[in-house]
């Protein structure tokens, strides 16, 4: 009994009042009712870490799977793969499309109205409070409305569903709005990052993989014995220092030591 009071007693703390409590709990309640999240396992990095950023970037085909879900009887096998990398890559892959497309705006328009689509579905996961932790500061609003507007026929927002594609395109901001969503993309498509072990050796930069990795939006990970020795060295230990520099020179690997953490070899 007095573990219950203690208990609760933490609990007033959080929520003081009963619709404070009530509040949480059909938070909690309605949560249960959405789809699993996307959970992601990696292992093995080794630091090589253009391999790691683009599977991240790709959630490992779940964007891909995504695209060939919604138009996989409307667009060709070529139209899905240029599409999919530019969600990937939405930079570079625009240099490439702007001096192939004839009629770059008309592009833009239907490029943005499928981005829109990939994006509501990937987010169909989520909670709109949860989603409005990932929206990015230019454009926030603009896509949480979008992705969450009713477009059936006759919605009094298709009207303002359409003029908003219009006008990005209008006001030249079309590549940052592009670069913008497919970035939300790639967040929402893995749920839930888990990394299993050995990020450090062999490749490298596993010092950029460990920066991406402390950004990252879910992430959960199990050291390896390979991180362990990296750590040790950090630590000072003379043993895995050695060990350390002595795998760096079998893979002729400084680029972590001396790139990544500034140590002259």
């Amino acid at each position: 009994m007095s573990y219950d009071i203690d208990y609760l007693t933490l609990l007033s703390q959080q929520y003081p009042t009963v619709k404070a409590a009530s509040t949480e709990i059909i938070r909690l309640q309605s949560r249960q009712k959405l789809p699993k999240l996307t959970e992601h396992f990696m292992s093995d990095i080794h630091g090589e870490y253009e391999s790691f950023l683009h599977i991240l970037k790709n959630a490992s085909g779940v964007i891909k799977d995504k695209i060939t879900q919604i138009y996989g009887r409307t667009l060709s096998e070529r139209d899905r793969q240029v599409l999919a990398t530019l969600i990937y890559y939405p930079e570079q892959k625009l240099e490439y499309i702007k001096d192939e497309v004839d009629d770059i705006n008309d592009w833009y328009k239907i490029t943005l109205y499928r981005l829109i689509e990939i994006c509501r579905v990937v987010a169909s996961k989520y909670t709109r409070a949860k989603i409005r932790e990932f929206l990015p500061e230019a454009f926030g609003s603009t896509i949480d409305e979008l992705i969450h507007a009713n477009t059936d026929y006759g919605s009094d927002k298709e009207t303002y569903y359409n003029e908003s594609i219009s006008t990005i395109v209008e006001l030249g901001q079309a590549d940052d709005f592009i670069v913008e969503i497919s970035t939300l993309i790639q967040t929402l498509a893995i749920g839930r990052l888990h990394i299993i072990g050995d990020i450090f050796d062999r490749g490298p930069r596993a010092d950029i993989i460990l920066d991406t990795l402390t950004k990252y939006h879910s992430v959960d990970i199990q050291w390896g014995n390979h991180d362990v020795q990296w750590m040790g060295a950090a630590a000072g230990s003379l043993a895995c220092i050695a060990n350390v520099l002595a795998i760096s020179t079998k893979y002729s690997n400084f680029d972590c030591l001396e790139d990544g953490y500034g140590i002259n070899m």
